[in-house]
């Protein structure tokens, strides 16, 4: 760093350089403008004296900080860390980078996150939001101001938002379908909560393809709660304290399976042997108990992909109308697959 300078800024370039601000800028910026010649000069000089672009400055100057805010429930998750890779990437290919922040499935931190997103300008947000999540103010708020936004897998009850989601019913539906076509029918499903769109949907997947088959639904089997491990063990135990068990499970994701797991395993109970387990979403961790559960996997690459797409669109006014994305999920049976839900 240049001696008695904390840190260097534009203008101190383009004096060491005797040329404009402008000049060293653009040249930052690779524009055609300037000569190639003049950029490997800027770009050395800016490397050794450790510059780093004042994102604030340009963000007021110009109106635009080349950034997307993203606030997800998780990130200890492989069905979130995916997503997260796929946004940050291909954010990045469009020269965008990506702040992100974790609500911890809380609907305060989830507020907390928001406001400073905003106070930092961020050109967009994508949103997942939290099991708790009920007030969606804030949301319409943001709407209302006209900053960009598109959610991504879990989507409040607003009217026209835009989303990037999966046929959750669809795949629900192919789930416990394909476990009645296989002679089981004492399923149980071990929820999320109504209030959130996943869990609604997938919960109306798991009822429908009941009733389309005259499958009666032993409502001791069905337990509402979150997303997590422990949701899951404590479901199990709700089941198993019944007094009866089903003979397979639809679980609402796969930390939820997971927890279903431990707990059927700590009562003795052995997985798949005496109960069948399908849950929503996968983890690499498939590969180590490939024969333990079945999975409806989600594209998460496809997901994050799409939600960086639709989000750039309406950031730069390609996007005219409110669009919903809604991609396909695969039904993985040990090793097998079929193909289930629609694309919208």
């Amino acid at each position: 760093m240049v001696r008695g300078i904390k840190a260097v800024k534009l203008e101190d370039l383009a004096k060491k350089l005797k040329v404009s601000k402008v000049t060293v800028s653009k040249a930052l910026r690779n524009h055609p403008d300037i000569s190639e010649e003049t950029k490997v000069r800027v770009r050395e000089l800016a490397d050794k004296y450790g510059y780093v672009p004042n994102f604030m400055a340009k963000n007021l100057s110009a109106r635009k900080s080349n950034i997307i805010g993203l606030v997800i429930p998780k990130i200890a998750h492989f069905f979130f860390g995916s997503i997260i890779e796929s946004i940050y990437n291909t954010a990045f290919e469009n020269n965008y980078e990506t702040v992100i922040t974790v609500s911890q499935e809380s609907a305060e931190r989830e507020k907390k996150h928001l406001q400073s997103l905003l106070s930092m300008r961020v050109d967009g947000l994508i949103i997942s939001i939290t099991e708790q999540t009920k007030d969606c103010s804030m949301f319409e708020k943001i709407i209302e101001s006209k900053i960009p936004l598109v959610f991504i897998d879990r989507v409040p009850p607003i009217k026209n938002v835009p989303s990037v989601t999966v046929n959750d019913k669809g795949g629900a539906f192919s789930a416990v379908n394909y476990f009645i076509k296989n002679g089981i029918t004492e399923i149980g499903h071990v929820g999320g909560y109504s209030h959130i769109n996943i869990g609604k949907a997938r919960m109306d997947g798991f009822i429908d393809a009941m009733q389309k088959s005259k499958v009666p639904i032993n409502p001791n089997w069905v337990v509402e709660g979150g997303f997590g491990e422990e949701d899951g063990y404590k479901g199990f135990k709700t089941i198993f304290n019944s007094g009866s068990l089903p003979k397979a499970i639809f679980a609402i994701t796969y930390p939820v399976a997971i927890g279903i797991y431990e707990a059927a395993t700590e009562l003795g109970i052995k997985i798949p042997q005496d109960i069948q387990i399908t849950c929503f979403g996968n983890n690499t961790f498939k590969h180590t108990v490939p024969s333990v559960f079945n999975f409806v996997d989600q594209p998460t690459l496809e997901l994050g992909k799409h939600a960086v797409q639709l989000l750039l669109d309406i950031i730069n006014n390609t996007y005219t109308v409110p669009r919903n994305i809604e991609l396909n999920t695969r039904l993985l049976i040990k090793g097998k697959e079929s193909l289930s839900g629609l694309v919208a």
